[in-house]
C-alpha cells in the first residue's frame, strides 16, 4: 500500500500539469486565428501526427487557412472551402493572406473608395498577402500589384 498514495500524487501533478501547460508552438496564441500555408506542398491530415492519413495536398504557398485548434506542433486548419483537418504546424505562417472569392471579377482600386480608379481586376482563386483592413477595403498585394480590394471579396478578411 505505500505505492498507492505517490500513484495519486503523481496523478493529481500529472493533471495539474495537463491543465496549466501550453501547447508547443502555440504558447499564448488563442484560437482561431489566421495563418498562411508556407511551403510549396503541404499535408492536410485527418488526425494530429505524421501517422494519421493524408486527406487532402495543398500545393498553394500563401494559402490562407483559418486556425481553429492547436496541438503539440499539429494546427487544426480550416480551408477557403469549409474543408478542415491537421497540419503541421512549421508548415504555416502568421503572415495574413487572403483569397479572392465569390462570383465574377473583384476589382482592385488605387484607394480604398468605390469611386477611385480600378487597377486592376482579380479572378476569384487568386490568392495574395493582406494588409491592413478598414471600413469595409483591405490593402492587398498580387506579387508587384498592390491596391485596394473589398473585404467581402476576401476569405481571410476580418475576424477568424
Amino acid at each position: 500500500m505505500p505505492r498507492r498514495p505517490f500513484l495519486l500524487a503523481t496523478g493529481l501533478a500529472l493533471t495539474i500539469a495537463t491543465l496549466t501547460a501550453t501547447p508547443a508552438g502555440g504558447a499564448n496564441r488563442d484560437t482561431p486565428y489566421w495563418a498562411t500555408i508556407d511551403v510549396t506542398e503541404a499535408n492536410m491530415r485527418v488526425g494530429p501526427s505524421a501517422e494519421y492519413r493524408i486527406e487532402w495536398v495543398y500545393k498553394r504557398k500563401g494559402l490562407p487557412v483559418k486556425v481553429v485548434r492547436v496541438r503539440e506542433g499539429w494546427r487544426l486548419v480550416e480551408d477557403p472551402d469549409g474543408d478542415q483537418g491537421w497540419i503541421a504546424a512549421r508548415l504555416l505562417s502568421r503572415t495574413r493572406g487572403a483569397i479572392v472569392v465569390g462570383k465574377g471579377l473583384a476589382e482592385m482600386h488605387d484607394s480604398d473608395a468605390a469611386g477611385s480608379a480600378i487597377k486592376w481586376k482579380l479572378e476569384p482563386g487568386v490568392v495574395g498577402r493582406l494588409g491592413d483592413c478598414e471600413e469595409n477595403w483591405c490593402e492587398f498585394s498580387v506579387g508587384e500589384r498592390s491596391g485596394f480590394v473589398e473585404a467581402n471579396r476576401l476569405w481571410g478578411a476580418g475576424e477568424p
